[in-house]
């Protein structure tokens, strides 16, 4: 047996050439020339040599796939069976290149087919080739298909239509249902249908735990099928005889639906499912004018682009979500009867869907997340850099091939540095600067941009902290002053200046090296929290203006950091705090994956509890700041002994951890 395959390289091909072969088959495989390696592996994978599967040069846009006349000559008469695979199955594919393959390939293949005077043509059409239809779709119906706006559904339907009306050799046409990984292994080739909405439930799962129930959609029902029923299912009804000339829908007989689906999957993903699904018809009652107009609303569109965007869906696939089409499988089931060859129930295999989606197929895995790969070669400015946590995050960029701008206010102690940092092999440009002073910043900025023309990322990190009581705080006003000019007006004053480059190249970000203490409201550190949250409040309205140009901020509420900001209060030598570098690594998570906010999940907590019930959180606070005394030197005196700090102590500051005391 003789056997003609387009897309035979493709991911239903590759498991359909698997079939052939086993029944002792030569099967010949159209390939373009710079695709024979592809092939090469293939017969690794099949354990077939070049005379079992054989390649036959060509283009599937070509007049007879363009095979050349010898060749054609050569396969003419011997070609048992004639399988037209090749087509764009891909929802957010333009649609100049679906009317190219689609149509215009299946019109070559079946001219083709013709001239090698092939038995019989199989051609893969697809549940598509209906339309929108609303109701039952049956396996005679055609003509009937409507609603084909999209391309990918009208070229899955005109290609049908060709071999209808143009394909003089005897065809048989399949209509395989939205085609998944194998129900074993999970193998699958590229993200489509409802792998779209994997990266969605798997931030749902980094976000919520499993047993919290959500809210979603129920939807219509979409018909899902994996690659080994639809080749089982193929490669059968391919060789009966007495079959021309019919249709078969290659689908799931008891469809789930959208909700059913989702919840399916974020049990196979171990994330939270949707407890109460939605019937998005029950909006069906809004007039569809004003539907229309909402969607269109600026704001909607924009935080509905956004929204698909991060999670990779198109946005032509929410088409989808309420399919209208019911198919009926009947030709099908009667063909398959008695054979075992049968749709698996999606829950028994979803596991494997997802875990292959997972290891494999999942956006992020093929994303560079590494520092290196986000900041090499671009220029990062780090204030505060000589020490602490601005040091170890300069050695992080240092190492990662960033070009290094560092400033701090001692000259000398820049200069050690600059020879540590580049004796790592770094490119490192240190400019002195007292960051609270206006005209030094508008000096380091001016400075900065004549030296590198524009700025990448800007981290704020030089920063004074005070740590007292407000009753020993109320005739040292400048406290408050000293703060503010270095925390705040410093940092804002560096964010204005380079901000205009940022905004012309429509490139930049801001990393903000805030406190815990602005999401825990700490005592003692009103001065220092007030600066900060100043800071943060600057950093959100800047980030709503520059929202749509690409210059992005991140807030990072760092919990207690052991550097020499913190020496002073020898009680902190006794309790629980972060490295620098384990405060480097936040910043480089910041740099990285640019959220708007880095926090601990205390702090967090600490916000939600001041939101929602803000006298416990005051309580808590309050007896905080009653077990911790204030250090000698806010008392205004001059003692070095180390406190002694009790169990009780020790205790409140590991539950607490890393909060400011």
């Amino acid at each position: 047996m003789n056997y003609f395959l387009t897309g035979g390289t493709g991911f239903i091909g590759r498991f359909l050439v698997e079939k052939l072969l086993a029944r002792g088959g030569t099967v010949h495989v159209l390939v373009r020339e710079q695709s024979q390696d592809k092939l090469d592996k293939l017969r690794e994978r099949w354990g077939a040599d070049e005379t079992q599967v054989k390649a036959v040069i060509g283009d599937l846009t070509s007049k007879n796939l363009g095979i050349d006349a010898k060749t054609l000559k050569a396969l003419k008469g011997k070609i048992d069976h004639f399988f037209h695979l090749a087509a764009v199955y891909d929802m957010g594919a333009d649609e100049e290149a679906q009317q190219a393959t689609n149509i215009e390939g299946t019109r070559a293949s079946v001219s083709a087919a013709e001239a090698m005077g092939a038995k019989h043509f199989h051609h893969v059409s697809s549940i598509a080739a209906a339309g929108l239809f609303k109701g039952i779709f049956r396996e005679d119906m055609f003509e009937e298909a409507e609603k084909l706006d999209h391309p990918y559904l009208r070229t899955k339907h005109e290609s049908e239509k060709v071999v209808r009306e143009e394909c003089k050799v005897p065809f048989r046409i399949y209509r395989p249902g939205m085609v998944i990984g194998h129900s074993s292994t999970g193998e699958m080739d590229k993200v489509d249908g409802p792998y779209y909405f994997f990266k969605m439930i798997q931030k749902i799962r980094h976000a919520l735990p499993q047993w919290v129930p959500t809210i979603g959609v129920e939807g219509g029902r979409l018909n899902i099928v994996p690659v080994d029923f639809v080749v089982n299912a193929m490669d059968h009804i391919a060789h009966l005889e007495g079959e021309d000339g019919k249709c078969f829908h290659l689908v799931d007989s008891d469809p789930y639906k959208v909700g059913e689906i989702l919840n399916i999957f974020s049990e196979a993903g171990h994330a939270p499912k949707m407890g109460m699904r939605i019937d998005s018809r029950m909006f069906g009652f809004i007039p569809p004018f004003i539907r229309q107009s909402l969607k269109n609303l600026p704001p909607v569109k924009r935080l509905t682009s956004a929204i698909l965007d991060d999670m990779g869906i198109p946005p032509s696939v929410m088409s989808f979500i309420n399919y209208p089409t019911r198919f009926d499988a009947r030709e099908t089931e009667r063909v398959l009867k008695g054979t075992g060859i049968e749709v698996p129930r999606l829950p028994d295999y979803a596991p494997v869907i997802w875990d292959y989606w997972e290891r494999n197929l999942d956006p992020d895995l093929f994303k560079d997340r590494t520092l290196k790969g986000t900041v090499e070669g671009r220029v990062c400015v780090v204030t505060g850099a000589t020490s602490g946590i601005g040091l170890a995050t300069a050695q992080k960029l240092a190492d990662a091939g960033a070009i290094l701008v560092i400033g701090a206010r001692k000259l000398e102690r820049l200069k050690e540095v600059t020879a540590e940092l580049e004796s790592r092999g770094a490119s490192v440009h240190a400019y002195p600067c007292d960051f609270s002073d206006m005209d030094a910043c508008d000096e380091f900025v001016k400075t900065v941009l004549d030296n590198h023309g524009h700025v990448d990322v800007l981290v704020n990190n030089a920063g004074r902290s005070i740590r007292r009581s407000l009753d020993l705080s109320f005739d040292r006003f400048h406290d408050f002053e000293r703060t503010m000019q270095l925390n705040y007006f410093g940092s804002v004053r560096l964010i204005m200046g380079f901000a205009p480059k940022m905004l012309e190249n429509r490139r930049g970000h801001v990393v903000n090296i805030s406190s815990i203490g602005v999401l825990t409201n700490a005592p003692r550190f009103s001065a220092y929290v007030a600066s900060k949250s100043a800071l943060d409040a600057f950093s959100r309205c800047a980030a709503a203006e520059w929202s749509d140009r690409n210059v992005t901020f991140t807030t990072i509420n760092m919990p207690l950091v052991k550097t020499p900001m913190i020496a002073p209060t020898k009680i902190y030598d006794s309790v629980p705090t972060l490295t620098p570098d384990e405060a480097a690594g936040m910043v480089a998570d910041a740099i990285v994956y640019r959220p708007k906010r880095i926090a601990t999940r205390l702090g967090i907590f600490a916000q939600v509890l001041h939101a929602l019930a803000p006298k416990m959180g005051e309580i808590v606070m309050n007896t905080g700041y009653r077990m911790f005394p204030d250090s000698p030197a806010a008392a205004g005196s001059r003692s070095g002994e180390k406190p002694k700090v009790s169990t009780e102590q020790v205790a409140f500051a590991a539950i607490m951890r890393g909060i400011y005391w």
